[in-house]
């Protein structure tokens, strides 16, 4: 049936739109943007009709959530950061088909998820900024998912993005790439001192901790990092609590996986927050469905979630 054809972690940084604007920002996230427009090249190479976006922008407070519109066309500007995105047009084509059979697998797997298609909600900012870059053609599909889960298990997420990718590959006529769509650390810096982080790190601790994850994942020790990935997304005030990793390992097999990330936009700093575009490959799930209880991960959940 369909095929799930690529895989990444990506970066969102407003900084990419300043990045195009006249000004003394102009330029300097063009790496960001490069690697951005990579993945678009793999994706129309690899024949994919649908990017599906875990979006750590999009915040829900129960069940998890799909926006499968037919069609997405706005003007957005961030109610964050609207000095960095300001009034940024977008235009996408959706996938309610591809949208309902992911939903309907999740339900299936016990991860009670929503899918919406006759809806008026605009994506968020982790999926149209992604967009501009790997879609201003219009060439692919875009499917976006709730990523900011504020009352959620990881090992949940987990098993949406396997989930996800059994809908995909049983189920859907045709190739789709998943995008977990959020940072490493995202400590930003306080207030007054943007500037001065505009290109760092909040702090040592941080960027220690971020590179060795970086090369947990080139080294693919994955068992370690899905061990330690509850408390890193807490001590390491993860985006989203790091639910978008979370479903995108879910997707490529958990602390089974056995593939190595790639590089393609080497981790930078972005106003305190640690940032990467990076693509892992796709090879075989193994095992069966990840629990709905997986022990260590709900006992550091329990543990850390309330720091």
């Amino acid at each position: 049936m369909g095929e799930l054809a690529l895989v990444a972690k990506i970066t969102h940084v407003p900084s990419m739109f300043l990045s195009e604007l006249d000004g003394p920002r102009k330029g300097t996230r063009q790496d960001a943007i490069d690697g951005h427009r990579e993945i678009a090249r793999r994706c129309k190479a690899l024949g994919v009709d649908t990017l599906v976006v875990f979006d750590t922008h999009w915040l829900v407070n129960a069940n998890y959530h799909i926006n499968c519109a037919p069609h997405f066309e706005g003007t957005y500007t961030s109610n964050e950061l609207p000095h960095f995105i300001a009034n940024m047009p977008f235009d996408a084509p959706g996938n309610p088909v591809l949208g309902a059979l992911l939903a309907k697998a999740c339900n299936e797997h016990g991860v009670e998820t929503l899918a919406h298609d006759a809806t008026t909600l605009a994506p968020e900012y982790g999926t149209l900024v992604p967009l501009r870059y790997m879609n201003a053609d219009q060439h692919f599909k875009v499917v976006s998912v709730s990523a900011l889960c504020m009352a959620h298990y990881l090992n949940d997420s987990a098993r949406l993005g396997w989930a996800m990718r059994r809908a995909v590959e049983e189920h859907y006529d045709g190739k789709v790439a998943f995008l977990a769509s959020g940072s490493l650390s995202h400590r930003f810096a306080q207030n007054g001192l943007a500037p001065e982080y505009a290109f760092r790190i909040w702090s040592p601790l941080l960027e220690t901790l971020d590179r060795q994850v970086v090369a947990m994942w080139e080294r693919g020790d994955w068992k370690t990092f899905c061990e330690m990935l509850p408390e890193y997304a807490s001590k390491g005030h993860g985006e989203g609590f790091m639910h978008d990793t979370a479903m995108m390992l879910g997707a490529l097999g958990w602390s089974g996986y056995d593939g190595r990330a790639e590089v393609l936009t080497p981790y930078f700093g972005a106003s305190g927050t640690g940032q990467i575009n990076a693509v892992f490959p796709v090879t075989p799930q193994r095992g069966e469905a990840i629990p709905a209880a997986e022990a260590s991960t709900a006992r550091h959940y329990r543990a850390f979630a309330r720091l």
